[in-house]
């Protein structure tokens, strides 16, 4: 596969699949650029050296969105349209190259529409088709609220895009069942209106609620087809414009038969690809004055020599009124698709003609994996060069995002991310925490970079073998996660990571792998690194240093309850303690007898110093 460009954009075309450019369109006249009712003016592409951001312009009534832009050469460049009502959608865009580069060399580029390749340019185009342009559009079905569509472009050629056109449908037009709803695309082969003139070809023009082109027939009328001749409707035709198709009134204001009974048929030839399945839709309206009833023109209708049914137009609907009728023609192994209208009775009439081709859905990335991988994208910092835009893994005829490799899961219905390789990259950011949701990785490769942040938590549980962090700034600790017995390679030198070393991370070299811890100055508790400190581990307190620290906690708690239980007891006993009342009455009398003898005792000895002697008579 040849380097890639991508543009992940809401695209449109008709054209698709035709390398050789034998489109259904014929180009449109000059200008390129008109103002839409409703709409401001969608300016013309910037020049090589303006910047080539997307400009987009809506009109809120009827859900439309222009582009104007061209993209530079590198790998998936893109832009996504969010928040969409799930449901059917009309893309269409339009592409001129008009030597905007000097270079005289139109690009050749590659387009897919949720995830499925659909059309291809290849240079040189043709010299209308450069000079003035083409519309292309298709209809697809929007699930998720986003819609992508990637422009890959061959070599270093820039794809173009002049400006771009997104509308909401009928969910049920163009009989999704039949169809595959959203299990395929329906890309427009040929969308012709009969007996008048191109018409609503821009932007300007349109009388089409979604926005469809019709052009003349003539050019795809076989030469088979003799005696043509044009019928206009002498007043309105009834049931035009009714859902969920919505066909607008002027493409029933026209027709084309045969002239006179010459039994010729009237019979187109629209270029297709081989093997693919198309759906054929044939517009009718009984608008010849010369017709009055049922019976008078009956003709069959013959896709590829199969005659798939029988028209009586003013048996189904009467006249003047708009009657249709589709069928799927499967699996073509011819690059031309032929209509033929085989006259039963009278001559064949009609008014307008689709095909489209239904292009199967590609498988696109499982989402929770898709939207993991977003995450990724914007923790690591990817680069533009690099092209991480649209579906990781879809189409699957194209490489995956740069560095990435996909594999179907079990039952084939997505694609699962198998590889990571982004080593040397210049990377910036840091590993997020989605990355385990990546359930199906085997290897990953960040090395060389200057990513900071910690490993996360949970990486290695799955299906990893392989993990190279090396040579970057990753800090904190090794997670119990990266312990897993899958694991065959694990190397994480060359970075800040500190605490103990998980002893089963370790035994990996044990048991044949490889393993690499050096250069980090912080990590311990493995041979050929320091032992860890005592209730030390990861940075922080190990399991027992908690559980140690508890316990002490716990025991000093205990004996503070113990203490301010037996200073509380003695304090009740010190104002409690009390003498029984005899004892008091007791103390009383015998200190009151003390102090009595005392006091003769006193004044006998006060007597006698002065020479009193008392007489006993």
């Amino acid at each position: 596969m040849p380097p890639a460009t991508a543009f992940s954009l809401l695209l449109l075309l008709s054209f698709i699949f035709h390398p050789s450019f034998s489109f259904p369109f014929a180009p449109p006249p000059p200008p390129i650029n008109t103002t839409p009712p409703g709409y401001r003016t969608v300016t013309p592409p910037p020049a090589p050296t303006e910047s080539y951001r997307s400009r987009f312009y809506s009109n809120r009534s009827t859900r439309k969105r222009y582009v104007t832009s061209r993209f530079p050469p590198v790998k998936k460049t893109a832009t996504r349209s969010r928040r969409l009502l799930p449901g059917r959608y009309y893309l269409r865009t339009f592409t001129v190259y008009d030597n905007y580069d000097g270079k005289s060399h139109s690009p050749s580029f590659d387009l897919s529409v949720e995830g499925t390749v659909v059309f291809s340019w290849r240079s040189p185009w043709p010299e209308d088709i450069s000079r003035y342009g083409a519309y292309s559009d298709l209809i697809f079905f929007v699930s998720d609220g986003d819609a992508d569509v990637c422009l890959y472009s061959i070599a270093t050629d820039p794809p173009v895009i002049g400006s771009l056109e997104l509308i909401q449908i009928d969910p049920a037009s163009y009989d999704p069942v039949l169809t595959g709803n959203d299990s395929s695309i329906l890309v427009n082969y040929g969308r012709l209106t009969c007996g008048s003139s191109q018409w609503g070809p821009g932007f300007s023009n349109d009388t089409d609620v979604f926005g469809r082109a019709w052009q003349s027939d003539a050019k795809f009328r076989s030469s088979n087809s003799v005696g043509i001749k044009s019928v206009t409707a002498v007043r309105n035709v009834v049931n035009t414009g009714t859902s969920p198709n919505y066909f607008p009134a002027k493409l029933y204001e026209s027709a084309v038969t045969l002239t006179g009974t010459t039994g010729s048929s009237l019979e187109y030839s629209l270029p297709v690809d081989a093997k693919l399945d198309y759906l054929v839709w044939l517009h009718f309206a009984e608008i010849d004055v010369s017709v009055n009833g049922k019976g008078e023109r009956v003709f069959d209708v013959v896709v590829n020599d199969e005659n798939v049914t029988r028209i009586d137009i003013f048996k189904e609907v009467g006249g003047f009124a708009a009657y249709s009728y589709h069928h799927v023609a499967k699996n073509l192994s011819v690059d031309t698709l032929v209509v033929k209208l085989v006259p039963v009775v009278g001559s064949p009439l009609i008014c307008g003609l689709e095909n489209y081709a239904i292009v199967p859905a590609d498988v696109i990335t499982v989402p929770e994996q898709a939207a993991a991988m977003q995450e990724l994208k914007e923790s690591l910092r990817i680069p533009e060069r690099m092209g991480w835009n649209g579906d990781p893994c879809a189409p699957t005829s194209w490489d995956a995002w740069e560095g990435v490799t996909c594999h179907l899961n079990k039952d084939g219905s997505g694609l699962m991310i198998f590889q990571i390789d982004l080593g040397s990259q210049g990377l910036k950011g840091y590993i997020s925490d989605k990355i385990v949701l990546l359930t199906n990785l085997v290897s990953l490769n960040l090395s060389s970079n200057s990513l900071g942040g910690t490993i996360p938590a949970g990486l290695g549980q799955n299906s990893l073998k392989k993990l190279d962090l090396s040579n970057n700034q990753i800090t904190g600790s090794i997670p119990d996660s990266l312990s897993s017995s899958n694991l065959q390679l694990v190397i994480l030198n060359g970075n800040k990571l500190e605490g103990q070393v998980p002893e089963e991370l370790y035994s990996i070299g044990v048991h044949g792998g490889a393993i690499d811890l050096s250069g980090n100055k912080g990590l311990c508790g493995v041979p050929s690194l320091p032992d860890c400190p005592l209730f030390w581990k990861n940075g922080g307190l190990s399991n027992g240093g908690k559980i140690a620290i508890g316990v002490s906690c716990g025991v000093v708690f205990i004996l503070a309850l113990v203490i301010t239980f037996i200073c509380i007891r003695r304090r009740r006993n010190d104002y409690d303690f009390g003498l029984p009342q005899e004892l008091v009455s007791l103390a009383a009398k015998r200190n009151k007898y003390q102090r009595q003898k005392s006091l003769m005792t006193l004044e006998m000895e006060s007597q006698h110093a002065k020479g009193f002697i008392p007489s006993y008579n």
